[in-house]
């Protein structure tokens, strides 16, 4: 008696594990057919270009008391702030893994993180120059009851030490951040659906760190809304996007057709999408 219910336990253990395995390839298979298709990759700049030019409009609408309109809100302080960590570690496991799967070479694979090392180069230089701007175009103040007191102190760390406010142009990071995690996710996810054309090996990993990073790429559209939204200047944010586009056309559609180049999402992986990256 004991012995049949632990079988029937682990009986339907198994099966509800199957099930599960299944509903997780199917929604993958499925989004990857939309990310696969050419359209997406060739007009999602619009959609981000939109999502920045008139997001900024629900701000007559939106609640300034809720709790997104504060900086220190739980997705900004765990998710936002590490945002390039975040896509860096989901979006390697996915690269590394297609990339070895499809050739058993680690040097392949390598090659194709190595463009997450770019990305990386990118957001340090350019969150950099952002600092660098604010610092040389802003000035130290310090609210009094009759108005705004200026100060002498011509660097925003001291500034802020001091207790006071430091005025500049701060190109909004979060935005340009979020943007070009946003392309680097597409560019890379897109080939995934080519991948399984070709009756690649696909099992649990692959497929779970595949949704992964969608559920990531839509984590990033949402909290992109939400900062153009609820921060910074309306040009501040153009300007971060502007320079968030430029970085993903160079690198992705400029840089990497080339020779001397970590190379496109599926260069030399399968037939199909090598063909497919040359043409577009």
């Amino acid at each position: 008696m004991g012995g049949g219910a632990e079988r029937e336990g682990i009986l339907r253990s198994v099966h509800r594990n199957m099930f599960l395995q299944k509903l997780l390839v199917f929604f993958s298979t499925q989004i990857a057919k939309v990310l696969g298709n050419i359209y997406i990759r060739k007009y999602y700049h619009l959609w981000l270009a939109f999502l920045v030019t008139f997001g900024p409009l629900l701000q007559f609408y939106a609640n300034p008391k809720a709790i997104f309109a504060k900086k220190k809100n739980y997705f900004n302080i765990y998710f936002v702030y590490s945002g390039w960590g975040w896509t860096c570690s989901f979006l390697g496991g996915f690269i590394f893994l297609l990339a070895y799967l499809s050739t058993r070479r680690i040097l392949t694979a390598l090659r194709h993180l190595s463009r997450l090392l770019v990305g990386t180069l990118i957001w340090f230089a350019s969150t950099e120059t952002f600092f660098f701007i604010e610092n040389v175009t802003g000035s130290c103040i310090h609210p009094v009851s009759e108005g705004l007191l200026l100060n002498n102190i011509t660097n925003k760390r001291e500034c802020l030490k001091e207790g006071h406010q430091w005025n500049g142009y701060d190109i909004s990071g979060h935005t340009f951040l979020l943007i070009y995690c946003s392309f680097v996710i597409v560019e890379e996810l897109h080939v995934f659906y080519f991948y399984l054309q070709r009756g690649k090996p696909a099992g649990v990993p692959l497929h779970l760190i595949f949704l992964l990073n969608c559920i990531l790429l839509c984590l990033w559209n949402i909290m992109l809304l939400i900062t153009v939204v609820y921060f910074h200047q309306y040009s501040e944010k153009i300007v971060g996007a502007a320079i968030a586009t430029v970085c993903w056309h160079f690198t992705y559609n400029i840089w990497y057709r080339t020779r001397w180049s970590p190379g496109r999402p599926g260069h030399r992986l399968f037939t199909k999408v090598t063909f497919m990256c040359k043409r577009n």
